[in-house]
């Protein structure tokens, strides 16, 4: 049976610092759990967790996938960006016109997120997380979309969108040009067979689909990793 989203991974200089700042900023619940490590969980319909990974290595770019975070009105919106200054965010410059909706920032470690405007019609029926936005082809669009079995919701012009049957976040990628993958990515995907399902039966599939399995040594999870047709790295949890 396919797997399904159990968490999305950042890397982080300090985890629990950064936890700790987007469980105040999203209103989830942070637990350090033995199992999974330092662990923020939803409230409503994201369907996935966030976990928090120690590593020592320094951001050598801009992040592959970002936060879009919604409002439900300019007030609103100006709100949001208020706290997350309060927290430790920062303003960040990527080339953003004045007269787009989002405002772009980036957390305490410089992870990118914007919080776009209330009259953002494709993320109108989404919750707070509204996307994850990735910067990637149209090939890793419709695998991602076998991989986790979720309908495209977007397919135009070779930018392409996900979303789970029972809602929570879109996932998005732009499609071209795709930015030169440089390193290891700091966020990633963790993904799990059901509780009766099979670990490796499940890394075949996906390498059916297109993924490679990566021969790194990983110490955080109980997981195999692959990479995903556009390289970016996930990882194939135990059965849960």
């Amino acid at each position: 049976m396919t797997s399904h989203l159990f968490a999305l991974c950042f890397d982080a200089n300090d985890p629990p610092r950064l936890a700790r700042f987007w469980a105040e900023f999203l209103g989830w619940e942070l637990s350090d759990d033995p199992h999974d490590g330092i662990t923020t969980l939803p409230d409503d319909d994201t369907g996935f967790h966030i976990r928090w990974l120690p590593t020592h290595a320094k951001r050598t770019g801009p992040n592959r996938v970002h936060f879009d975070l919604t409002s439900t009105s300019l007030e609103d919106q100006q709100h949001k960006v208020a706290r997350a200054l309060e927290l430790g965010a920062q303003h960040l410059d990527v080339g953003q016109l004045p007269e787009e909706d989002h405002i772009v920032l980036a957390d305490p470690e410089g992870n990118e997120f914007c919080i776009v405007g209330p009259d953002n019609k494709f993320l109108a029926d989404c919750g707070l997380i509204g996307a994850l936005s990735g910067d990637g082809t149209q090939q890793v669009g419709y695998f991602w979309s076998r991989a986790l079995d979720w309908p495209l919701v977007w397919d135009q012009d070779e930018e392409t969108a996900i979303r789970s049957p029972h809602g929570g976040p879109k996932v998005t990628w732009g499609g071209p040009p795709v930015e030169l993958k440089t390193g290891k990515n700091r966020l990633h995907f963790d993904l799990a067979p059901p509780a009766h399902g099979d670990q490796q039966a499940e890394v075949e599939r996906l390498i059916s689909l297109g993924a490679t399995r990566l021969d790194i040594d990983r110490h955080d999870t109980h997981g195999v990793p692959m990479a995903d047709p556009d390289g970016n790295e996930f990882c194939v949890l135990t059965p849960r």
